[in-house]
């Protein structure tokens, strides 16, 4: 452990958002099993993926953001508008890769622009690479930000979440008629874009420090998207909504506590 924590930022970065990204392996193993739970349990664990993103955005990015743009310019409005407005530019970004790239959800369908040439599983795994980008930046901006006291918490949240995001991407690509061995692995790789957005934002608030607050509130806003216009109406979509919101309650807690104890 001590070794770890003398890594620079931009290792940890790179390496706390690996594994986070490689839970979604770790969450899409039963599968291979031959053993996928209920529609239940599924909306009630991203319920809970839905609570740690939301309690991982407001204490692990948010309030460091006011925090750091307190630190440089300090109390009265300025902090409080650099933070908003970052958090609308994080939220904007991601809105606009969904009108922008052709993706598709299979529950949902076709969103952005038609892309005929191809084929549905690429959509999809463009989809998912959209949804996971933000949780790698996420990661990779905690690291930068605070070393490994900062970044170990969101790593770890993520990662307890992408493990039910796996499993709902694995058992969607089931229902496609994918064997379990291809739908493991298209699962499996859909979690290895988090490294690269990790690394890229953890050398960006290393390189330039008075982006700090800006990079830490814009990896919220692109959570707080992802949570709103995925995560939640899916868990919806089946009647479930009072099990999920349970899951979500819980899971914020959790990344709470979590958020307070290793922080």
């Amino acid at each position: 452990m001590e070794q770890i924590t003398t890594l620079s930022p931009v290792a940890l970065g790179f390496l706390g958002s690996l594994a986070a990204g490689l839970m979604t392996a770790v969450g899409a193993t039963p599968v291979l099993l031959g053993k996928t739970p209920s529609r239940k349990w599924r909306d009630i664990s991203l319920g809970f993926a839905a609570g740690v993103m939301l309690a991982a955005s407001f204490f692990s990015l948010i309030i460091p953001a006011l925090d750091a743009a307190e630190g440089r310019y300090g109390d009265g409005a300025i902090p409080a508008l650099i933070v908003c407005a970052a958090i609308l530019m994080g939220m904007g970004a991601v809105a606009m890769m969904n009108e922008m790239i052709p993706h598709e959800h299979f529950s949902s369908g076709r969103e952005g622009p038609e892309a005929v040439s191809l084929r549905r599983v690429w959509l999809f795994i463009i989809a998912i690479t959209i949804h996971n980008a933000p949780e790698g930046l996420a990661v990779g901006v905690a690291f930068g930000a605070d070393g490994f006291t900062g970044g170990f918490p969101v790593a770890l949240g993520i990662g307890l979440q992408n493990a039910p995001e796996g499993l709902a991407v694995a058992v969607a690509l089931l229902g496609e008629r994918y064997s379990a061995g291809r739908a493991f692995g298209i699962a499996a790789l859909t979690g290895l874009v988090e490294p690269v957005t990790g690394f890229l934002g953890a050398a960006v608030i290393v390189v330039a420090q008075p982006l700090l607050p800006w990079g830490l509130a814009f990896a919220a806003g692109a959570m707080l998207y992802v949570i709103s216009h995925e995560i939640i109406p899916e868990t919806h979509r089946s009647g479930h909504q009072k099990q999920a919101t349970t899951g979500l309650a819980i899971g914020l807690v959790v990344m709470l506590f979590l958020d307070v104890w290793l922080g």
